[in-house]
């Protein structure tokens, strides 16, 4: 394992993140905190409580994944994708790293950089609500894994992407309207029973679910179920990667 090159791609992407602090950190912070406005505070006084919670404190694990999710997927994809862009990826390819070194240094940039912005995001809740974590360490594992799930989705968009214009294509009209519909401001309890089943298809629904439960020890699904299924989503990502190394697809093309 060349940690060396592992360690050189990382620092470079984490330096391209602190010298775009503004769009980078900041600017997501800033907009998650309008929906612990609108939703938390506006909404959430009509609102009595949802499963026992609060509903300011209810939408909060919502709230984190939307932006984790998003900022993993972004940040992984246009890290990968410049160096496609500019021509620079085959002095990487040259060079003596394999697949896994690469996608190392990239992916664990990214969820590095989701993960701040998920922790400031929590820190930012609770000068709104009033929040209790049940299971903290429970809560780190899902975050960690969401980070690092979303950031290897987040490199094949980056290789498959054509121009910026396919950079955003899935993370606008994919990602996120599958997470607004994944339980993140609601608990698809409060579906007619037909949507619920429709819901239960949706992959995004077992991440929030397993990720509330972590707060407020109640869930949609199982917590096991939501274990077995990002550990699913990360395992396809995985081999998908690997796929690609091997094959030079959108790479060497």
């Amino acid at each position: 394992m060349n940690f060396t090159a592992v360690k050189s791609i990382y620092i470079f992407e984490m330096t391209r993140f602190f010298r775009t602090i503004m769009q980078s950190l900041i600017s997501p912070v800033l907009s998650t905190s309008l929906y612990f406005v609108v939703f938390g505070a506006a909404i959430g006084s009509r609102i009595d409580q949802v499963e026992g919670v609060s509903y300011g404190a209810f939408i909060v694990p919502g709230l984190i994944m939307l932006s984790v999710m998003t900022q993993a997927t972004a940040n992984a994809s246009f890290g990968i994708y410049f160096p496609k862009f500019t021509g620079t990826i085959y002095e990487l390819l040259s060079a003596p790293v394999n697949f896994l070194e690469i996608t190392m240094g990239y992916v664990g940039a990214a969820a590095t950089k989701a993960m701040i912005i998920g922790l400031i995001i929590l820190g930012t809740a609770f000068f709104f609500v009033d929040l209790q974590i049940a299971h903290p360490l429970a809560m780190l594992a899902f975050l960690v894994l969401t980070c690092v799930s979303f950031s290897l989705l987040g490199f094949i968009i980056g290789i498959w992407a054509g121009n910026f214009e396919q950079l955003q294509l899935i993370p606008l009209l994919v990602i996120t309207p599958l997470v607004f519909l994944g339980g993140s401001f609601y608990s698809i309890s409060m579906l007619p029973s037909g949507w619920q089943t429709v819901a239960l298809f949706n992959p995004v629904v077992y991440l929030i679910s397993g990720f509330r439960w972590a707060f407020f020890n109640t869930s949609d699904v199982g917590i096991g179920i939501s274990l077995a299924a990002i550990t699913l989503f990360t395992a396809i990502c995985v081999t998908v990667i690997w796929w690609i190394f091997r094959t030079g697809w959108r790479i060497r093309q």
